[in-house]
């Protein structure tokens, strides 16, 4: 008589069900956590996550200081040597540093003017929507190349400007030496601005392209204005 061959079973992982359990409590807390925490709060746990364990502590401090007024400082009025950063140096920046060169024409005292990423990919043209958006306020983006940034630029800048919170925790984690010449451009924003940063069109529908490039406008304008030696803007007649 043949008999059957028993099954062979899979012998279980005694700790399985133990680790099994944890993990259920923390998905349930997360779950519970979205539904029950605003969702600005849930926003900021997910943006404090993304940063790497050594920016932390940093994207903590920049948040404690602009909620408490103090993000939004200025640079000397003995600044010559402007760095506008942004993501990749293909929307943002590239944008400011045009229209502040040509803001400061006129300008009694020498002025430098640059622009970079952070992450950028050196040679890399500005995005499509910039272009189009440039011309608008009579700005030519289409020669641009993009242009990472360097330790020397961080040296030579009298002030560096990002435009939003992950620029100024990058640069102030990658540069701790230039905290002192880090600020927000959004200093030089209008009044009725009440942000603290400038959002990456990048990552919105194109036509909020030219809705941040008015913003960099305004801001860039403010900017140049605070310069010694910058002529007042000619104001049109009646």
């Amino acid at each position: 008589m043949n008999k059957t061959k028993p099954i062979a079973k899979t012998p279980r992982d005694p700790g399985a069900r133990g680790r099994a359990l944890p993990e259920r409590i923390e998905k349930t807390i997360k779950a519970t956590a979205k539904k029950l925490l605003p969702a600005r709060v849930v926003q900021e746990m997910q943006q404090y996550r993304a940063y790497e364990a050594s920016e932390r502590r940093i994207y903590l401090k920049t948040r404690i200081s602009s909620g408490l007024g103090l993000g939004l400082l200025r640079p000397p009025d003995t600044a010559r040597s402007f760095v506008f950063v942004c993501f990749g140096n293909i929307m943002r920046s590239p944008m400011c540093e045009e229209l502040m060169n040509r803001a400061v024409r006129g300008c009694s005292v020498s002025i430098n003017v640059t622009s970079a990423g952070l992450n950028a990919v050196p040679g890399r043209p500005a995005h499509p929507w910039a272009i189009a958006a440039a011309r608008d306020f009579g700005i030519s983006l289409e020669n641009h190349r993009a242009r990472l940034l360097t330790s020397e630029m961080i040296d030579q800048a009298d002030a560096i400007f990002a435009m939003d919170n992950q620029n100024r925790v990058q640069l102030l984690s990658r540069w701790a030496r230039a905290r002192n010449k880090v600020f927000m451009l959004t200093a030089y924003a209008k009044k009725e601005y009440r942000a603290v940063e400038i959002r990456d069109p990048y990552y919105l529908p194109q036509e909020e392209t030219r809705h941040c490039y008015q913003l960099l406008n305004d801001c860039i304008q403010n900017l140049a204005q605070s310069l010694p030696g910058k002529p007042p803007i000619a104001l049109p007649r009646d």
